[in-house]
């Protein structure tokens, strides 16, 4: 074998771990999806040409390996204690008196960090390379969930050298966790497919962790943060401070901020300095974590038989609301499962008004025993879904009926079915029911799908209750007389409406695929999927196992793109989008460098010259990054009219903010 092979290989692995750390851990990606995409196949070709080459440490074996029989249970070198809690200040002064009587001093230096919701971990690395993850389990022992640990792509395999030496045998303590958006995707996914919804990113993340399936944990798209030294041969570590330091440059995430603070009342003051921008965060924190900053110290202070006395955990407290559970709708949605929804009487949760809570399938509100007109508790779980959480039971009057369960579709009238081994109430009837239609129409045209100007949620709600459109299909027919005699539509109108849907028929592979509705497929796998088939016909042909060799399409999505293309209503739609003269083979243009690139970037307010999903393209388009929310890793603020809260915050941070001029000369040069 050649030496050229070798060095070839080991060079793209090292090309590759950079681009994580700089997406994953920087948030400063230099290139795009694609070009990332492309240095895996190509690294997994050559792995493949060269199998004896193949590294545990190689970015290819995060994709997870064969099912495990089960988890080994490991005992912890170093154990892994829980830490105390507390609610007030007066316990944190309290603390802060402990520590300070035990150390026979009058000062005090801490380290104050977030205290992510999400699942400990032991990690061990041995010459820098990953080598073991361990759950905390009773705190002396823990499942061995090593291969599962290693599908998170935040996870350095290998760390980084730069920070100069690295010790023999290194082992620290995270924090897995997933995002409120990954959450959020996941439990949709799930709901789609009548299975049982997480209750929250916490319950989530520790169920992936169990799967005895690393591919499917590499689904879920787990994240990880690291909090805590342990133990290490040949090298030396002070302080907690040095420590995050030190972690940072190997090649860590460490969740931001923290900071070194020189007194107690410092660190008061950080928590409450925190508390409103957690709500910002794209993950989810149930309080901060006080630690002495001084490992010395912490040797001296010791530990009880539960907890460090080191240490101490302020939470804030768990925002809930009481109010009256008005109603009961069912919600039929675009894949005909019937959603149970909680109308309330409005409420003030989290900083929101809430007055509508997911009470998510039958079995939950069986489970609840709630009824309309009961008292309950709201919470919004993970910061995002209002959710009921409790009955107040004693507050209940007279005798109130349980709900029952619809038996017929209450839009179509179809009878209701339940698939084999699932939860969710479903409509079968997915070409004739209107509520069903009404939701593909409203996917199709949306903006990040077909962009059809002038198709909104009332319109199309009248288009199918006129019986004038039961398939997305239906809109390339449309006639003006037949729109002009709808109410509220006239001449003008109706002709802008018909030149958005012939706009519509050049729009991109990647968005006509996401439009179609395709369960399990969103936009990003829209994007992979033009990406390696280039046409929608390709794609219709595909098979289970092509599918599912694609880098992140898993074989349920496999599954259900294979059944979707296979089913005849399917067939009839595309012809018909043939005829119309949807294009099936417009890929999107290549990403260009420029001042964009790697950049994250958030559009608030109104632009005069673009839509803001034709800005967020232009943006991608240049390399650019989209966020949904101002932080510290934002790099631009594009702010049109009316900009609101972000612009306010975008300033606090002292992020640059681009006016719609500014932002189109710097695009225009590009």
């Amino acid at each position: 074998m050649s030496k050229s092979i070798k060095d070839k290989i080991e060079n793209l692995r090292d090309e590759i771990r950079r681009h994580e750390r700089l997406y994953y851990v920087e948030a400063r990606p230099e290139i795009s999806d694609k070009q990332f995409d492309g240095l895996i196949k190509e690294l997994e070709s050559l792995e493949k040409n060269n199998p004896d080459l193949i590294t545990l440490d190689s970015p290819t074996q995060r994709v997870g390996g064969e099912p495990l029989e089960g988890f080994e249970t490991v005992k912890h070198r170093i154990p892994m204690m829980s830490m105390d809690n507390t609610y007030t200040s007066e316990e944190l002064i309290a603390f802060d008196e402990r520590v300070k009587k035990n150390l026979k001093v009058s000062k005090v230096n801490y380290f104050v960090e977030q205290k992510i919701d999400g699942v400990s971990m032991s990690l061990i690395y041995e010459k820098g390379k990953f080598k073991q993850a361990i759950t905390r389990g009773d705190g002396v022992e823990g499942d061995d969930v090593t291969e599962n640990v290693r599908t998170v792509k935040s996870l350095p395999l290998r760390l980084s050298g730069r920070g100069g030496k690295l010790p023999s045998y290194l082992e620290i303590r995270g924090e897995v966790y997933i995002s409120k958006s990954d959450f959020e995707a996941l439990n949709e996914k799930r709901e789609k497919r009548g299975e049982d919804v997480f209750q929250n990113p916490r319950n989530a993340c520790a169920g992936s962790l169990k799967l005895l399936d690393p591919k499917l944990v590499a689904e879920r798209k787990l994240s990880i943060f690291i909090y805590g030294f342990a133990y290490a041969e040949g090298f030396g570590i002070k302080t907690q401070t040095e420590f995050v330091k030190q972690a940072e440059t190997w090649g860590f995430p460490t969740a931001k901020p923290h900071c070194s603070v020189k007194s107690i009342e410092e660190a008061l003051q950080a928590i409450r300095d925190f508390e409103s921008e957690r709500h910002d965060l794209p993950y989810e924190i149930d309080g901060m974590v006080v630690k002495v900053d001084s490992f010395g110290d912490h040797d001296v202070l010791g530990a009880t038989s539960k907890s460090p006395r080191w240490l101490i955990a302020y939470k804030y407290p768990a925002e809930l609301a009481e109010t009256t559970l008005e109603d009961i709708q069912i919600q039929v949605g675009r894949t005909g499962v019937l959603t149970p929804v909680a109308n309330l009487k409005p409420v003030r949760l989290a900083g929101t008004t809430v007055s509508r809570a997911s009470l998510h399938n039958q079995d939950e509100i069986e489970r609840l025993d709630v009824r309309i007109k009961d008292r309950v508790l709201v919470q919004k779980c993970g910061e995002i879904i209002p959710k009921v959480m409790q009955v107040m039971k004693d507050a209940r009057k007279g005798t109130l009926k349980k709900f029952k369960f619809p038996t017929q579709c209450p839009e179509c009238g179809s009878e209701i079915v339940q698939d084999e081994g699932q939860v969710a109430l479903r409509c079968p009837n997915s070409m004739g029911c209107p509520a069903q239609i009404k939701g593909q129409l409203k996917l199709f045209a949306s903006r990040d799908a077909m962009d059809i100007e002038g198709l909104g949620t009332s319109l199309s709600g009248q288009l199918v209750d006129e019986k004038i459109v039961k398939a997305p299909s239906d809109l390339y027919s449309l006639k003006l007389d037949k729109l002009t005699d709808l109410e509220r539509m006239g001449q003008k109108s109706a002709e802008n409406l018909l030149a958005g849907i012939e706009a519509s028929k050049t729009r991109e592979l990647p968005r006509l695929i996401y439009a179609l509705g395709i369960p399990g497929v969103g936009q990003r796998a829209g994007e992979v999927l033009a990406s390696y088939f280039k046409t929608l016909e390709k794609l219709s042909l595909a098979t289970e196992e092509e599918l599912a060799e694609i880098h992140e399409i898993g074989p349920i999505v496999s599954g259900a793109i294979v059944k979707f293309f296979k089913n005849p209503a399917t067939k009839k739609v595309l012809e018909e989008f043939k005829r119309a003269g949807i294009q099936f083979d417009r890929l999107p243009e290549t990403t260009r460098e420029s001042v964009f690139t790697g950049k994250n970037c958030i559009i608030t307010g109104t632009l005069e010259k673009y839509s803001r999903s034709d800005a967020e393209r232009l943006i991608k388009s240049l390399g650019g990054k989209i966020q949904s929310s101002v932080s510290r890793n934002t790099d631009y603020l594009i702010a049109g009219d009316n900009p609101g809260s972000k612009l306010k915050k975008a300033k606090s941070l002292k992020i640059t903010v681009l006016n719609e001029s500014e932002f189109l000369r710097m695009a225009e040069s590009a």
